[in-house]
């Protein structure tokens, strides 16, 4: 594994937290507007993961993409819990650890 994939999916473990209740939040940044939709990257200055969507930022349109695109690849229930005005956001992720959500992760930034 090269210095750059180790230094991602350390970040990607930075970007993945844990509540006391049990819930995975995952703090994510989108791209609004985007010719592509999904999983696109990882910032490493911010800690968090690129997600493009196809729906404009407006009356949250690009909320309600994100966690389409993103309960598909989790196979789980997500909802947007802060930044529902901002590109940064956190997403809970239902139903799956902390590690597994590394896990898939690390399957798309390394792709």
């Amino acid at each position: 594994m090269s210095r750059h994939f180790l230094g991602v999916f350390v970040g990607l473990a930075s970007c993945v937290q844990t509540t006391l209740e049990g819930d995975v939040l995952l703090e994510i940044e989108v791209q609004p507007a985007s010719s592509r939709q999904g999983i696109v990257g990882f910032n490493e200055w911010r800690n968090r993961i690129q997600v493009a969507v196809k729906a404009e930022a407006k009356k949250g349109q690009a909320n309600h993409a994100v966690c389409n695109v993103l309960s598909k690849i989790f196979s789980s229930t997500v909802s947007v819990v802060s930044g529902h005005t901002t590109r940064n956001k956190k997403i809970r992720v239902e139903a799956l650890s902390s590690q597994q959500i590394i896990t898939i992760l690390e399957g798309y930034i390394e792709s």
